[in-house]
């Protein structure tokens, strides 16, 4: 056999993007009979260290924007970086659990920032509703647990029995900056990843605290523009934000296209009709959308989520008797010997399955309801959800790379609510309780499409499933203390809704969707269900046309500020693409755009984060620029940025 130091390391095999045929094996790019370098002091310190950092960031950006930047290729990019900066010997191995590890950041981000916020939105009405550090804790950590044990069962089927089946976009994207590990240059990826960091880190950064150009240009700004919105309802905005424009990239012009044209169907469409009735004619655009609006949009993703499960229902049924199988000990060949295919063993998967969920329902009845046999019925609601959708989450980051998670736990809280409400379970109470356990539901179905991305990536360079599996715990422990951190941090310094002390909250979309759901539910109000009836309509639309109703729903309740300069940076991506007809310099300018991009992304949320921290800290800065002339500024240096991502994209040569 071959060592692994003999192998060419720097590609991965031929046949690993395509179905393989009737006697053809996947051989990984390390040799799965060799035991290889992974689990070290430095992958794991390093790991933990990434996963501290960009939990923070993703928190920040997901708070305030609404959008959590997947982690996974920035922290492998870095990871890339310091193995060819440390010079460490055949790096692979040791990447691969640093990216997993630090990959738990994301995923328990958007968990708990899509639920846990609702509760502070919610204290404008109820000062009595509060949540503390251990809850919000506690809820990131076990959702996280049990998204990993639920998916365990299941990575034969996604990872192995369907090779060549599933694109794995994300996946594809990291395993790809890995295996630059081992090339010569791949340190000038981790370069012009830095600068792009930089660059958007300190764009954002000064914004954030000086505010030196307007962070969001409106044609309100104008008289003209305010006057056609006084008459008409009709407005224009856009943030200038570097992180956003980078996230568009990422998202690429057909997706942020389709959020783009949710967000215009009910700015320019939905809130001129509804300006048109007596009673919201005097209303600002802004206020009918937060007030009326936006319900259409969250009807619309409970039942696009729906509709995930009902198309995804044969791949349940598989991947549950293939999970059957393997509990029975129905796998019993030599392929669990072989390094590169051993899981965790079965056995010890249901033990602390058994314990996690003991401790769910512990946490449930002695930390959040006080109730027993309300707990029970709590706990029973959330194991049953939690399991049946782990599969659909994971299906979907394997084919398209996007998590319907907000969706599928919008449609999650309606349904928990309603029980609750039945059983007695209401008012600011049952509130904590169903966002709390919505958090759980959150997280694990967070955690198990993550976590499909990592194992796949395993499988194609050829690290141990056990390894990735196990360390995973300790990530998602880290990562859930970082975010409870930071969101109370934030809370602190922004808030989560309009106060004289937090003139400026943020904006926490998916949070205030939860918030504006919950609160009739629990508290006895009028449920507009004849809005989220409308939404549910437009979905089945949707679906029947081909068109993706999550993504065009989504945009109907995320600010219009947010989601025009998603389709700006999905523009650029596609003129970068398009820019040559050479098919391999195209692929490196977009490879290149990619990375800086991420750069963008991680450098304008981390220094939001340090932003967040100079306002804690009391500075105040006092701009004398005048609205008039920040508007264009701000205009102008945005102009900047888009330039600077197309000429450095373009920059990039095609390999020889």
């Amino acid at each position: 056999m071959e060592d692994i130091k003999d192998k060419d390391l720097t590609s991965l095999p031929e046949n690993a993007f395509r179905e393989l045929g009737a006697d053809e094996e996947y051989r990984p790019v390390m040799n799965p009979e060799k035991p290889a370098r992974e689990v070290t002091a430095y992958s794991v310190s390093m790991g933990l260290l990434l996963a501290v950092i960009f939990s923070a960031a993703a928190a920040y950006l997901g708070l305030r924007v609404g959008q959590v930047f997947e982690a996974a290729i920035p922290i492998a990019i870095i990871a890339v970086g310091m193995s060819q900066a440390l010079k460490k010997d055949n790096p692979l191995g040791q990447n691969v659990i640093i990216q997993s590890i630090g990959a738990c950041s994301g995923v328990i981000v958007a968990g708990a920032i899509f639920t846990l916020p609702a509760i502070y939105i919610l204290q404008a009405k109820y000062p009595e509703l509060t949540v503390n550090f251990l809850q919000v804790f506690m809820s990131s950590l076990l959702g996280g647990i049990l998204g990993i044990l639920f998916f365990i069962p299941f990575r034969k089927y996604f990872v192995k029995d369907m090779h060549g089946k599933y694109p794995f976009p994300e996946a594809t994207a990291t395993t790809q900056v890995l295996i630059s590990s081992q090339a010569k240059n791949g340190g000038g990826q981790s370069k012009t990843l830095i600068l792009a960091a930089l660059i958007g880190g300190v764009y954002d950064y000064i914004v954030a605290t000086c505010g030196w150009w307007a962070e969001t240009i409106s044609t309100t700004a104008m008289s003209w523009g305010q006057t056609i919105a006084d008459k008409f309802k009709v407005v224009f905005t856009c943030n200038t934000g570097a992180a956003l424009l980078g996230l568009g990239y990422i998202v690429g012009l057909k997706y942020a296209f389709v959020i783009f044209a949710g967000s215009i169907f009910v700015w320019w469409i939905i809130i001129p009709l509804m300006a048109q009735s007596p009673e919201m004619a005097a209303m600002a655009p802004e206020t009918i959308f937060a007030q009326k609006a936006k319900l259409i949009g969250i009807g619309g993703i409970a039942m696009a989520g729906l509709i995930g499960i009902v198309k995804s229902w044969p791949i349940i049924r598989q991947a549950v008797g293939l999970a059957a199988k393997e509990m029975k000990g129905g796998e019993k060949t030599a392929e669990k010997s072989i390094r590169w295919q051993t899981d965790l063993t079965m056995k010890s998967v249901v033990t602390y399955m058994v314990m996690a969920l003991i401790v769910v329902f512990l946490f449930f009845w002695l930390g959040v309801i006080g109730s027993l046999w309300q707990a029970v019925v709590a706990w029973v609601v959330v194991t049953i959800i939690a399991f049946l959708f782990t599969t659909v989450a994971a299906n979907a980051i394997a084919i398209v790379g996007s998590n319907p998670v907000s969706g599928m736990t919008l449609m999650t809280l309606i349904i928990a609510s309603a029980i609750f409400v039945a059983i007695g379970l209401d008012g600011t109470s049952g509130i904590v309780a169903a966002m709390v356990i919505g958090g759980v539901v959150c997280t694990a179905l967070s955690m198990a499409g993550g976590f499909v991305t990592d194992l796949k990536i395993g499988y194609w360079l050829g690290s141990t499933p056990r390894k990735q599996e196990t360390w995973k715990f300790l990530g998602t422990l880290v990562s859930a203390a970082t975010v409870g951190g930071v969101m109370m941090l934030l809370n602190n310094v922004y808030g989560f809704y309009a106060s004289p002390e937090h003139p400026d909250p943020l904006v926490a979309p998916q949070a205030n969707a939860m918030a504006s759901v919950i609160e009739p539910l629990m508290m006895g109000g009028e449920t507009p269900w004849i809005l989220y009836f409308c939404g549910a309509i437009l979905a089945l639309l949707l679906n029947f046309l081909g068109v993706p109703a999550l993504a065009f729903c989504l945009g109907m309740f995320i600010p219009l500020s947010l989601n025009t300069p998603m389709l700006v940076g999905g523009a650029i991506a596609w003129f970068v693409q398009h820019s040559t007809k050479d098919k391999a310099l195209s692929s490196a300018r977009n490879d290149r755009g990619t990375l800086i991009a991420s750069g963008l992304i991680a450098g304008g949320a981390l220094f939001g984060v340090f932003a967040a921290l100079t306002k804690f800290l009391g500075f105040e800065y006092v701009n004398p620029i005048s609205e008039g002339y920040s508007q264009l500024f701000g205009l102008l240096v945005y102009v900047a940025l888009i330039c600077y991502l197309l000429w450095d994209s373009c920059r990039a040569k095609k390999l020889s």
